[in-house]
């Protein structure tokens, strides 16, 4: 037998060669978004320059320079240690209490502080997908949690609860409620507005159409100074609610407009025979609408409602318009104390809200897109 008659089998299989280290890992992941091509490697360069030329300076002012400590603006000016001083975190320090209670009794901050808590332990309950018993964390959260808020923040004497006027309330405690109100009363009237923009009745298509429009159409200051000065003109003094009651109810009527066109778009985007297979189950109007159809639009318009949450969430800054102290508004006040009067204690304080308000948010969009994502793998299955 020649040699080419021969056949050779390998007994064993070959070894798997490893890919090749220019196509994984961080140098093939830096490859493929950043050096793709002449247009990304040219907007690589212009963004790691930018990044260069500014991300130090504010290091610098914010952490490198800055002053932690001190009692007064006497710290934060230019010295020989520091000739040229960063953020003045030391004014953050000393005002801290104001920024989150306001005027809040020194004594009863503590029910503040648990209000926090229980406000917290309720969006987590809903915001875990895996938590035991949610349905009954949505009772607590939409019942349950407003009632012990209101008894905790307001007080109930009989029980041994001070009474707080909301007049007292200020800060971050203010932002927190305007906002979880906003956000907690606009997605169920935005959802009844929007199915009765649909509605085959003429006259709650009439009033849904009008309000949705009407309020649509003017600017959130405008509904709030409404609520504020011209409630009070039509009813008795008696009977006149609050002033944080009235910008609650403004910002919640203003919220649930813009919320209801958001719901609306999600209502278009299902198929008619999605209708229609709930029909041939004869189910009723409101079971269809609970079990079938709703659950997919507010699926579809995830991402719209939670962009609104977060406008909504930066809109409570204009309650300080008609005479209530949010966060925001007891910065404005703080920064004019001439005991710490300085170049940078307005920026300093700005730049406290700003990072304020970015976490917020920033958390109410991170969560957004996990939940997409678990939604997305789940319609796959």
């Amino acid at each position: 037998m020649v040699a080419a008659d021969r056949i050779y089998l390998r007994e064993a299989p070959a070894k798997l060669l490893p890919a090749p280290v220019a196509s994984t890992g961080v140098v093939g992941w830096v490859r493929a978004n950043l050096f793709s091509s002449p247009g990304n490697i040219a907007l690589t360069i212009i963004c790691a320059a930018l990044i260069v030329w500014i991300v130090p300076p504010l290091l610098r002012f914010f952490f490198f320079d800055a002053v932690w400590s001190g009692a007064d603006r006497e710290a934060c000016l230019p010295s020989a240690q520091n000739p040229e001083p960063g953020a003045c975190w030391a004014f953050i320090r000393a005002w801290s209490s104001y920024f989150t209670y306001g005027f809040y009794p020194l004594g009863e901050r503590w029910r503040v502080d648990l209000f926090f808590f229980l406000l917290a332990f309720g969006i987590a309950w809903l915001a875990w997908l895996g938590a035991p018993r949610r349905d009954i964390g949505a009772i607590y959260f939409f019942i349950v949690l407003p009632i012990l808020s209101y008894v905790l923040l307001s007080g109930v004497p009989i029980i041994g609860l001070p009474d707080v006027p909301t007049s007292l309330w200020g800060g971050i405690l203010v932002t927190i409620v305007v906002a979880t109100v906003g956000i907690v009363a606009s997605l169920p009237l935005g959802i009844l507005l929007a199915l009765g923009r649909r509605s085959e009745m003429p006259a709650v298509r009439l009033f849904s159409v009008t309000f949705i429009e009407f309020v649509r159409g003017v600017p959130l200051i405008t509904v709030l100074f409404m609520a504020s000065v011209m409630l009070p003109l039509f009813v008795p003094d008696r009977l006149a609610p609050d002033k944080l009651v009235r910008a609650l109810i403004g910002v919640a009527l203003f919220a649930s407009a813009y919320m209801a066109e958001v719901v609306r778009g999600g209502l278009l985007s299902i198929p008619r025979g999605q209708y229609e297979a709930a029909q041939a189950l004869a189910l009723p109007y409101w079971r269809m609408m609970a079990l079938v159809i709703l659950p997919q639009a507010l699926r579809v318009t995830l991402p719209n409602i939670v962009n609104t949450f977060i406008g909504l969430f930066k809109d409570t800054t204009l309650v300080f318009i008609v005479g209530i102290f949010d966060f925001l508004r007891t910065i404005e006040a703080a920064r004019g104390d001439p005991h710490w009067a300085t170049p940078i204690t307005s920026v300093t304080g700005y730049a406290f809200a700003a990072v304020f308000y970015f976490v917020c948010c920033y958390g109410m969009s991170r969560y957004s897109r996990n939940v997409e994502a678990r939604l997305a793998r789940a319609h796959r299955r």
